[in-house]
């Protein structure tokens, strides 16, 4: 039963198992992004990538948060920084 399995910790339809991963959230700063267009669809690009829980990017600020799991943050990171330089090539992620 549905219940049953939800409550010992199994994923089932759209439930999510009882153990998380620890998440780690970066804010970044952006060196070059110019309108608030291309940050939509860079944030867009990033939060489709495999790893990625969340990201932001605030065009006032230049600024993206992104959040990944701890274990996986810095790999997710280094696709981040690929993406970015292949979907705008004149903008930066400044580490």
């Amino acid at each position: 039963d549905l219940q049953a399995q939800i409550g010992a910790g199994t994923t089932t339809g759209n439930f999510q198992t009882n153990r998380k991963e620890p998440i780690m959230r970066k804010v970044f700063k952006l060196d070059e992004i110019d309108c608030a267009v291309c940050a939509g669809k860079l944030e867009d690009a990033i939060k489709k990538l495999d790893g990625v829980q969340d990201a932001k990017i605030n065009f006032l600020t230049q600024k993206l948060t992104l959040e990944a799991a701890d274990e996986d943050f810095d790999n997710v990171l280094d696709a981040v920084v690929k993406l970015t330089a292949e979907v705008e090539p004149d903008c930066e992620i400044l580490r």
